[in-house]
């Protein structure tokens, strides 16, 4: 059976008879060894068709389809003139060879014609790349190079742009940064709060907050020299005058080391770093509820905006959340810990990121799974909401939330529930919020 193979470059679409493999056979190889030497190759392989593409624009355009296994109007009209031509009712005696799966079942599919993609394909594919310039007479060597740079590059930007308005990654970021924020302002403050307090350890005993006793201990600097004009400072940080004369007093009559001016100078440092980290946190956390109300305000409203974001993120976006099951969204963020009791045969885990909710914390230990599951199913629902709805809204949110709250005193204190129709309060509230904002 004759073998073509349809070769796409920059340039355009080329179509290739291999009419010497019959001799060399199925051999891949024979096909490596033949190759590397230009004129067996050309004996063995030789150009039937060329169309080449009448712009740059027209070259992007048909590379994104291929590239997504699309088979465009330009190449079927290439394939039906170059090709033999085959009877109705009859089999092709012909096999087109292409680089990738996709697009030969697309030809196949639509065109009838037979498509391979195998080693020795790939092979004489490889050979043709290679010996590409000598078989077209005006193509000059580099040409091809750099029409493919420019294409790659037009190729990225395409890719770059398609993502624009998938604004969830915007979250995952802004969460995964929030996350290593935390971590790095509570190692950083737990080292402040052990550093000072061989200093002046009564500040660590007063203040529990890692922020607020950042900002006491900068204030106070060196314990013998604590004037009195700093104390209603030291009273405003910490909204407490007690506080802040308990503090003065221990300055009076301190009981650890005394720190040199250089030591102090380096503390202090590390003590602005702890408050510029907490203030961009704060920031952060900000520009997170920003966004969280624009992508998914059902989901922010129902479980909070950091819970919501760290399902979007675990996830990889609201469109792959919204696809998930109650059941497993319930237990997004146990996967390692199913793994671990699925082999062990132990209680699989029934919650995971969902278990940092309000609601799972203020239940007791015997209820905790059940809001846990009651909370799922409500978040899949909000979920589903925010991912295919064209008005965003937190009607559905705050309805749901009160289901939820129900159901917790249901079960912490035995308090029977009213039955509310979400879906019909939730659209007269979005439909009054859509009249009333103006929105078309």
């Amino acid at each position: 059976m004759e073998l073509y193979l349809l070769f796409e470059t920059v340039s355009g679409f080329s179509l290739f008879h291999a009419h010497g493999i019959n001799k060399i056979g199925e051999d891949v190889e024979a096909v490596r060894n033949l190759i590397h030497d230009l004129e067996r190759f050309r004996n063995a392989v030789k150009m039937v068709g060329f169309q080449p593409f009448p712009s740059a624009y027209s070259a992007l355009v048909q590379c994104k389809k291929m590239s997504k296994g699309m088979l465009t109007e330009e190449l079927k009209t290439f394939l039906v003139l170059n090709l033999p031509t085959v009877k109705e009712g009859k089999k092709p005696k012909f096999n087109v060879g292409v680089a990738g799966p996709k697009i030969g079942s697309q030809i196949s599919e639509m065109t009838k014609i037979p498509c391979l993609s195998n080693d020795l394909v790939l092979e004489l594919f490889r050979g043709v790349w290679l010996h590409f310039n000598k078989f077209i007479m005006d193509l000059k060597q580099g040409d091809l190079e750099r029409a493919l740079l420019g294409l790659r590059r037009s190729y990225g930007h395409v890719n770059v742009e398609f993502d624009v308005n998938k604004v969830e990654n915007m979250v995952i970021q802004a969460i995964s940064s929030l996350d290593a924020l935390d971590e790095d302002i509570a190692y950083s403050s737990t080292r402040v709060r052990k550093w000072y307090s061989c200093c002046l350890p009564e500040p660590v005993k007063v203040v529990n907050d890692n922020y607020l006793n950042a900002k006491v201990e900068k204030i106070v600097g060196n314990k013998e020299q604590l004037p009195n004009d700093k104390m209603p400072g030291l009273a405003d940080i910490l909204g407490d005058e007690d506080k802040a004369k308990e503090i003065g007093e221990a300055a009076k009559a301190p009981i650890g080391e005394d720190l040199s001016p250089m030591n102090l100078i380096i503390v202090q440092k590390f003590m602005q770093r702890v408050l510029d980290l907490s203030a961009y946190r704060k920031k952060l956390y900000e520009y997170l509820v920003i966004k969280m109300n624009y992508i998914a305000p059902n989901l922010a409203s129902l479980v909070g905006v950091v819970v919501g974001a760290r399902l979007i993120s675990h996830v990889g976006g609201l469109a792959n959340l919204a696809k998930c099951r109650p059941k497993q969204l319930q237990i997004l963020g146990a996967e390692k810990e199913l793994s671990s009791a699925s082999k062990t045969r132990e209680k699989t885990p029934k919650r995971g990121l969902i278990f940092r909710s309000s609601f799972v914390a203020q239940a007791s230990t015997q209820n905790k799974d059940r809001v846990a599951s009651s909370l799922a199913c409500k978040c899949s629902l909000a979920c589903r909401v925010d991912c295919f709805s064209e008005k965003k809204t937190n009607a559905f949110g705050e309805k749901l939330r009160r289901q939820v709250k129900q159901r917790l005193d249901f079960y912490e204190k035995r308090l029977a529930s009213g039955k509310i129709d979400v879906t019909v309060t939730a659209i007269d509230s979005t439909m009054e919020k859509i009249e009333r904002c103006g929105i078309n």
